[in-house]
């Protein structure tokens, strides 16, 4: 038990994290097929939105900067994700490669923009006075911050299943996933539909990179740490499958974390991806995807 309680919860605010990161990509991923390399670069820019805003109101109103930044963060993400499908991911859909040689470039130059603005050296953002200090259970104690991003990811979730199940813009989003030639034809604006796609997940990137400003230092390639795990998390969840990534995000983040404790972070990484890899064999469709011939 003192080993098996404080690695589960690193293992869960690990997979909140990706969480956070993978729900972009999971529906513009599934929907669009597109494979954006700059989305760790959304994330990064949440981060030093956060650190923006304390730098504005002092470390001093740390609890009000941290709530500020939230939602700027928020809208922050989803600017840069809408003027990156507008700009460049729109004149190359169905040109996968394309893409992803693109989203590179926006990338690395998205990464050199923060280092001349914010300079190269990791920056430190003051997390709020109430997140300081743990939770004791069963002796073990559970930092508050970790517990805060948990819930974050619970706030999220339920806005994201509630958006795409319950409301209309939801309901076009989902039948573009589904089918985006028949639900073209049905009357549905799918450019809008991709481009709000792009808002949403850009600024979900956006919030997880204000939730790791919690957790230490934060640097101009913080994104690219997170990127593939996310990938990982979209591929293992069912492309554009919302419950499969959580199931995925939290699987693969307890299974990295009891695998980092006994072996140590390199071996661990490795022995993640050989899982995946032989999860795939037996089910490529993911978690709770469908197969289908493309799958196949």
């Amino acid at each position: 038990m003192d080993v098996v309680l404080p690695q589960l919860f690193v293992g869960l605010s690990l997979g909140a994290i990706l969480l956070l990161v993978a729900l972009g990509l999971t529906f513009t991923f599934g929907q669009m097929n597109v494979i954006n390399m700059a989305h760790g670069e959304f994330l990064m820019a949440g981060a030093y939105t956060a650190y923006t805003v304390q730098q504005l109101l002092g470390p001093e109103a740390a609890t009000r900067s941290f709530v500020v930044a939230l939602p700027g963060a928020f809208v922050v993400g989803g600017l840069l994700g809408l003027l990156l499908e507008r700009t460049l991911i729109r004149r190359l859909y169905g040109r996968p490669l394309d893409t992803l040689l693109v989203t590179f470039g926006v990338a690395l130059a998205l990464q050199q923009a923060a280092r001349d603005i914010f300079g190269a050296p990791n920056v430190q953002v003051v997390a709020p006075a109430w997140l300081g200090g743990g939770l004791t259970v069963a002796g073990v104690q559970l930092p508050y911050t970790r517990l805060f991003i948990l819930g974050l990811v619970v706030v999220a979730i339920t806005a994201v299943a509630v958006f795409i199940h319950v409301l209309p813009a939801g309901r076009r989003m989902r039948a573009v996933m589904q089918d985006r030639e028949l639900a073209g034809t049905s009357g549905i604006a799918t450019p809008r539909v991709d481009a709000s796609t792009f808002v949403i997940g850009s600024g979900l990137a956006g919030v997880a990179g204000v939730a790791l400003t919690l957790l230490g230092p934060i640097g101009p390639t913080i994104g690219i740490f997170y990127l593939v795990d996310a990938f990982l998390v979209v591929i293992v969840g069912g492309l554009g499958r919302l419950w499969g990534a959580v199931v995925a995000a939290f699987g693969l983040g307890i299974l990295n974390s009891f695998v980092e404790f006994t072996t140590g972070a390199s071996l661990a990484k490795a022995i993640l991806f050989v899982a995946v890899v032989v999860f795939l064999q037996f089910r490529p469709q993911g978690v709770s995807g469908v197969r289908s011939r493309a799958l196949a």
